[in-house]
């Protein structure tokens, strides 16, 4: 009986290894690494889903903490996409070597060349601006114009922003260097720094905050964040918004800064044909839809509306700086905040 087990098993392996059996079919999946922790990501995994059949596996973290994990597990990492906020964070990733190139037709014809890395590394998906949030009180808003304009005598202890230690700071600054070159960036740092109410403490939210309070007159934010007081049915939120309102600055100069949510196929991903599809799906107007009305951010899709809070903003001119070029500053940009002491 021993001697007939044997002579079957390795029959069955023998047939197998010519084809003449076929082995169970594995279900296909996408390892997703992502430093996104917004509930839209959940409906667009939930989405890509039912359409194509694909599971989808997520891992959650902070972009540096995910970046040197990938980096680690190199050709063994079972991630697929890495997909983050701020071009700061696809940069690090792109230092890295952790991306691979890809390109798809729906890919060429959905993002603007401003929107992803030149060879296919990384892809924008959503865009946010870099706006003026003031008092309704002390500030009218013939008082503002530019982010230069800020630097002024007469904005003296009445500006707030988050720590150097943020990416969208250094993002911003990585802007104004290709704009203006390091020197011209360096003395705006400093006469930022020189009218700040406090010392930068807090998220985008906590700015606004004191700007309502009265600690400060100005604060500069992501303009989601307005967005999401603005769209609360809170009664401390629908306070504060009350008090406060949103400017897009450089209107008839560069554009208001912007900077990106985005992804990219890693370069050992063992699901590249799941990984692509999923960029395009990212690029589809259903999804864009979704980053839109879920998160408040801007859609990169020509023809798809922002959500009805943010379209309450009104139309702006956007900086058309390719944003890759936040990620080739931003070394710089760190370098030069450390110099002008904004902590």
């Amino acid at each position: 009986m021993r001697r007939f087990i044997a002579n079957l098993v390795m029959s069955m392996g023998l047939v197998m290894s010519m084809g003449l059996v076929a082995a169970p079919a594995l279900a296909e999946e996408l390892n997703i690494y992502s430093s996104r922790h917004y509930p839209s990501d959940e409906i667009l995994f939930g989405k890509f889903k039912e359409q194509t059949g694909i599971e989808v596996k997520l891992l959650q973290g902070k972009a540096p903490e995910l970046v040197e994990r990938i980096r680690n597990e190199g050709a063994n990492s079972p991630a697929d996409i890495f997909i983050t906020t701020d071009a700061a964070n696809l940069w690090r990733a792109q230092d890295a070597g952790l991306f691979q190139p890809v390109t798809s037709d729906r890919l060429k014809a959905a993002i603007p060349a401003q929107f992803h890395e030149p060879s296919g590394l990384w892809y924008a998906f959503a865009t946010r601006a870099r706006v003026l949030v003031y008092s309704k009180e002390r500030v009218k808003p013939g008082d503002l114009s530019t982010y230069e304009a800020l630097t002024g005598p007469a904005w003296k202890g009445r500006i707030v922003s988050r720590s150097s230690g943020n990416e969208y700071v250094q993002s911003m600054t990585a802007g104004l260097i290709a704009h203006w070159g390091e020197d011209k960036t360096e003395a705006w740092a400093k006469g930022i720094v020189a009218n700040f109410a406090r010392p930068p403490q807090g998220g985008d939210t906590d700015q606004i905050k004191a700007v309502a309070a009265g600690a400060a007159d100005v604060a500069i934010v992501n303009h989601y964040y307005f967005a999401r007081l603005a769209a609360s049915d809170k009664p401390e939120d629908k306070a504060i918004v009350e008090k406060v309102a949103l400017f897009f600055p450089d209107q008839d100069g560069f554009g208001t800064h912007t900077n990106v949510s985005g992804a990219g196929v890693l370069a050992h991903a063992p699901h590249k044909d799941a990984a692509i599809k999923f960029l395009d799906y990212l690029a589809s107007p259903e999804a864009q839809a979704i980053f839109a009305e879920a998160n408040n951010e801007f859609p990169i899709l020509d023809g798809v509306a922002p959500a009805s809070v943010v379209q309450q903003f009104g139309p702006f001119k956007r900086d058309g700086l390719p944003i890759a070029k936040l990620g080739e500053n931003n070394a710089a940009a760190v370098k030069l905040l450390d110099r002008a002491g904004w902590q």
